[in-house]
């Protein structure tokens, strides 16, 4: 079958939206590709169409759990057969898993960056055939991004392990320092960018400077219908938040990172099949999830980067819809993201009495 034979078999597609057709006959024509795409831009579609006019399973690393949940179970509803490993799972849980994808002809194995270093998936991917590898969120292998993780430079030794077979990198947000690191990383054969226009004509970006940031917020949710995603910065306003909106009688629930699996996996369950109408969050809450009929994506407090706040406001609108974007904005945001950075980040006095201890510790 051809690629769009596919495609209209599992998503039911007569086309393919602009450049994703390219990566995808770069990629089955075995090239290292990064493809630069906007948030609701379609990247899934670029390595699992592929994947599935190939033999063999295509293994994709990605961050969060949420997303290798939210895909897996998004391929098997379509009879693809998928899994992913993670953390909460049992040791032998994860043996299973891993053996299936050698002996059971499965397409897809997702997994992240932290468990390419283990002996066991490593003995494992030994076995497997592996058609193709996918890196998602790639801006996070490069010391220049706003997201760096050092795991990611562990599938430089897959490359290694796996000589010929073809790396897709994808990612919503690089800048031209972090396009050249990501290729540089990964050792791609030859520098190779499909650039998408992150230009989103359904989404409208607004900043609000209200008087009053609460009454906004129910003012613009009363007025515009539809699922909606809050930011904020810190979990104790994640349920403060969520509380006034019910105490108002907006269905809300709330998401951080402090909490457990089991609860994250239910109020994100319970928000993507419309029991809730509106997620409280902080930026723990959102990459790669896969709703697309959000109508609203609101920051009641400004993010800590551009590229944050570009990727958080692409959840909206995603149906191609119109959707809004808004940050309600007040003096205060502006000194508490200047503290944030002398919270987050040490002096430069600090920074060099540290390394002048180190060095002489290392003579």
């Amino acid at each position: 079958m051809t690629s769009s034979d596919i495609l209209f078999q599992y998503w039911g597609y007569s086309s393919f939206r602009p450049l994703q057709e390219e990566i995808i006959k770069d990629i089955l024509d075995g090239n290292d590709t990064l493809g630069l795409m906007p948030t609701g831009g379609g990247k899934s579609i670029t390595f699992q169409v592929p994947a599935l006019c190939k033999e063999g399973l295509c293994l994709v690393i990605t961050p969060l759990i949420a997303l290798m949940k939210d895909q897996v179970q998004n391929l098997k509803r379509r009879g693809i057969k998928a899994a992913a490993v993670y953390s909460g799972m049992t040791h032998q849980e994860i043996i299973i898993t891993l053996e299936n994808c050698i002996f059971g002809d499965f397409k897809f194995l997702y997994l992240s960056p932290e468990r390419l270093d283990t002996d066991l998936f490593r003995s494992k991917l030994r076995s497997m055939k592996i058609s193709m590898i996918t890196v998602d969120e790639s801006h996070c292998i490069s010391q220049w991004g706003y997201d760096f993780r050092p795991a990611y430079l562990k599938i430089t030794d897959i490359r290694t392990l796996l000589p010929g077979v073809p790396v897709l990198a994808l990612t919503a947000t690089a800048t031209p320092a972090v396009i050249k690191d990501i290729q540089e990383k990964l050792h791609f054969k030859r520098e190779n960018v499909f650039r998408m226009s992150f230009e989103r004509k359904n989404l409208a970006y607004r900043v609000c400077k209200p008087d009053d940031k609460t009454a906004e917020l129910l003012r613009i949710l009363t007025k515009v219908r539809g699922s909606a995603i809050i930011y904020v910065r810190n979990r104790q306003k994640t349920k403060e938040v969520a509380e006034l909106l019910l105490h108002e009688t907006i269905t809300a629930t709330f998401y951080h990172a402090g909490l457990t699996n089991d609860v994250k996996d239910l109020r994100q369950k319970q928000w993507q099949e419309g029991d809730c109408r509106v997620m409280v969050a902080t930026n723990a809450f959102g990459m790669g999830i896969d709703k697309p009929d959000v109508r609203l994506v609101i920051h009641l407090d400004v993010p800590n980067s551009i590229e944050a706040y570009f990727q958080e406001a692409g959840r909206a609108g995603r149906d191609g819809e119109k959707a809004y974007s808004l940050i309600l904005y007040s003096n205060v945001d502006k000194t508490k993201l200047t503290k944030s950075i002398t919270d987050t980040f040490p002096d430069k006095e600090y920074i060099k009495t540290v390394y002048e201890h180190l060095s002489y510790y290392y003579q």
